[in-house]
């Protein structure tokens, strides 16, 4: 990495802090991602991981009633932890990395889908809270809370092929990708952002409040401890999201070298 690079990922983690998109475990845990993509893939590497980072964290801010009403059921709010950071970026900078060191275009496609998942459900879960009706989960068919993991609706969905509309767009243009390499990415970046979905009501830990009796993903809540209803308490949704994307990497390395 060249001075400037290094200096470029810094300003971009102090400014992630000081603006509170970041506490200062995701500041340390972002750097380390930023140098690795950096070394696989230079600048333009550092631009894509901004299209899925900057856009996320715009609709993070984005304050309603609605949403501010769906975060009541989650652990984190929008400030991310080196555990939500490495969930969406770490495989990310490992294929950059893996690039680095083997010169395979396989690893830069998978990169690219990785943040293309990471932006997918970010998007999903972001915009998709602020929908007018409830979601459906795709376990029960029934309608849940807004921001309920395993839940999806239309703004959702169609939010998250826009995400990974986004990210993919963004990689044809820097790479120079071809086109049934843009439709690859932004196929299986939303592919992405559907197993995460199955993995949140199969799988992902669910708590029940004994207080108020409100299920969420927090393991206290009014001040007590939570009970779990649903899911394995390992599977919080920062593993989740780290699996769904690390299923679809698998998948998109077997794609490519099947052809």
């Amino acid at each position: 990495m060249t001075f400037v690079t290094v200096f470029i990922i810094l300003v971009t983690v102090f400014a992630g802090y000081f603006t509170r998109l970041l506490t200062i475990s995701g500041a340390a845990a972002a750097f380390i991602i930023g140098s690795l993509i950096t070394l696989g893939l230079g600048v333009k590497g550092l631009i894509i991981l901004g299209l899925f980072f900057g856009s996320s964290s715009l609709w993070s801010k984005i304050k309603s009633v609605k949403k501010e009403r769906a975060e009541e059921l989650l652990v984190k709010g929008s400030q991310r932890d080196w555990q939500q950071v490495i969930a969406n970026g770490g495989l990310a900078a490992i294929s950059s990395a893996m690039y680095y060191y083997s010169n395979d275009f396989d690893w830069v496609i998978g990169f690219c889908i990785c943040l293309a998942a990471s932006n997918s459900d970010t998007w999903a879960s972001e915009i998709g809270s602020m929908s007018k009706g409830r979601p459906v989960d795709v376990k029960s068919f029934k309608r849940v809370a807004r921001g309920t993991s395993g839940a999806v609706s239309l703004l959702g969905t169609s939010a998250a092929a826009a995400g990974s509309l986004l990210v993919a767009t963004g990689a044809f243009l820097l790479l120079h990708l071809e086109l049934n390499e843009l439709l690859f990415i932004f196929i299986l970046g939303f592919c992405g952002n559907i197993i995460d979905t199955f993995l949140g009501a199969f799988v992902q830990a669910g708590y029940q409040c004994p207080h108020c009796g409100l299920k969420t993903e927090k393991m206290i809540h009014c001040g007590q401890n939570t009970r779990l209803i649903k899911g394995f308490s390992i599977l919080n949704n920062d593993v989740v999201n780290f699996l769904s994307v690390f299923f679809i990497l698998v998948i998109s390395l077997l794609l490519s070298g099947a052809n």
